[in-house]
């Protein structure tokens, strides 16, 4: 998510790392690449000039260019910028403690409007609530069996009518049948066009004034860049959003929409989907300016894992699992029951987005997708026996050519996954009683340590070489060079 833009970002704001002292000058230079960063990134030129403008005052003032570490003060300016831009959010869904809520649900074709329907009447479903879907796109055929097919998955309530032609009467219907099933929040899933028109603004409008939904929620592709600000604005000006939901961020997405649509239009995102899945609370995150912000700039948001994590994860083997590890407990077998916990969250390529300092995994793993690498792991651990997975120190050598071949790699990537292992187990021992973020924290340092192994990660696919960078920015032939350069000027200074 947002790679360009926090590659970017971090090239400008390392440029500004090693330069002994800053200065307006220099401070003005860095700041200049990370205008064109937000830029590159179609980020809204009138968003781009405020947040600068804000950023360049606070940045070149006396307080920050006499600050002993003045590059990590303006690192906090931006990251404080880009939270004020994108807030504030409210996440509240303002369900009614007694009578039918109403949602409604607009946005344009292919924005992934139906899919996130179901996705939010998941969202509210767990929260021991009675949703209905309502199928009032008359427009696609297709649509409103699409809703029914996400109905059925879900165990919820679709009110459809191939028959009717006007959009109005089925929603107002469907709420007179949602007091009759004891449903408590009607979800109307409206008609999606290719682009803004008149007729579909109507038609929204119409549905509006005669159901008055409690929350209008515009669904946007976060691909489409600065078309959903626009479309944003449209449909608000139509009929006063309440928020957005933004989907597609775990694709190529350049980050400009979700940086500059409250700046535009004034309406928040409210919540953030990725990927396909609806059976799960972690396709429909929270939007949390903080924790996008730290994603952005590479800090992960761990606190927005946690609570999926708390939704998600099986409390009873959770528990079991706590009470092997203060038993000192921690086999190949608990390892897979922890990847099959944490593989409920989504792919542990989205997953790896939220822990900090490991947004550029991917890059460092070439062409290689990191579920594809835990898949290859489980294969390995899966061509064990019983009694293999339970104590890997009875592993020899004969076993681990008996376990590379029923796995189909090399012996020396199953050495690496045991080694890998062992050092795993360790920690987790440490971490028993830490909850999901204990756990969560060991495979973050497991998949780092599986970066540095000698064999690269067990799928046999070694990380491209990098310079080493130290802290401040540079590597360490970059300090040395600086060093002797000051050495001269000092030299000269005395002569």
């Amino acid at each position: 998510m947002f790679d360009s833009l926090r590659d970017g970002l971090s090239t400008a704001l390392r440029s500004l790392s090693g330069r002994g002292r800053l200065t307006e000058s220099n401070m003005r230079e860095g700041l200049g690449m990370v205008e064109s960063a937000l830029l590159e990134a179609d980020v809204s030129y009138d968003a781009v000039k405020a947040f600068m403008k804000s950023v360049s005052e606070k940045a070149c003032g006396e307080t920050v260019l006499k600050q002993s570490d003045p590059t990590q003060q303006v690192v906090k300016i931006v990251y404080d910028e880009l939270v004020e831009l994108m807030g504030p959010v409210d996440n509240d869904l303002h369900l009614k403690g007694s009578g039918i809520t109403t949602i409604m649900m607009c946005g344009l074709q292919g924005s992934g409007k139906t899919t996130t329907t179901g996705k939010l009447g998941k969202r509210i479903q767990v929260r021991g609530r009675k949703p209905m879907f309502v199928a009032a796109d008359l427009q696609r055929p297709a649509a409103i069996k699409q809703l029914e097919t996400l109905g059925e998955q879900l165990g919820i309530p679709v009110f459809a009518d191939y028959e009717e032609k006007d959009p109005v009467k089925v929603c107002t219907r469907a709420l007179e049948e949602a007091k009759t099933k004891g449903c408590d929040v009607v979800i109307l899933d409206t008609a999606g066009r290719l682009h803004v028109d008149e007729e579909l603004m109507q038609q929204l409008i119409n549905i509006d004034k005669k159901c008055a939904p409690d929350q209008v929620y515009l669904v946007v592709d976060g691909m489409t860049g600065q078309d959903a600000v626009n479309s944003a604005k449209a449909f608000n000006e139509a009929l006063e959003l309440d928020g957005v939901i933004m989907t597609k961020l775990d694709g190529d997405s350049r980050a400009g929409a979700a940086i500059s649509l409250k700046y535009v239009t004034g309406v928040p995102i409210k919540f953030i989907g990725t990927g396909e899945q609806i059976g799960t609370t972690s396709s429909l995150e929270d939007f949390t300016p903080e924790g996008m912000a730290s994603r952005i700039l590479g800090g992960g948001d761990l606190q927005e894992l946690l609570r999926q994590a708390q939704h998600a994860f099986d409390q009873d083997v959770i528990e079991s699992q706590e009470a092997r590890l203060k038993k000192g407990i921690f086999t190949f077998n608990d390892f897979q029951t922890m990847m099959a916990q944490t593989r409920r969250l989504g792919s542990f390529g989205k997953i790896l987005s939220f822990l900090p300092g490991m947004g550029n995994l991917q890059k460092m793993l070439g062409n290689v997708d990191a579920d594809e690498q835990m898949n290859k792991i489980n294969g390995i651990v899966n061509s064990m026996t019983i009694a293999e997975r339970e104590n890997p120190k009875m592993i020899n050598p004969s076993r681990v050519n008996r376990i590379a071949k029923g796995a189909g790699v090399q012996p020396k990537q199953v050495t690496d996954l045991i080694n890998q292992f062992n050092m795993m187990a360790e920690m987790m021992k440490m971490m028993s009683g830490m909850g999901a973020g204990g756990r969560i924290g060991a495979m973050q340092e497991l998949m780092r340590r599986m970066q540095g192994a000698p064999g690269g990660m067990p799928g046999g696919h070694k990380p491209p070489k990098e310079k080493k960078v130290e802290e401040g920015g540079l590597t360490a032939a970059e300090k040395a060079k600086l060093r002797k350069e000051r050495e001269k000027e000092l030299k000269k200074k005395k002569k």
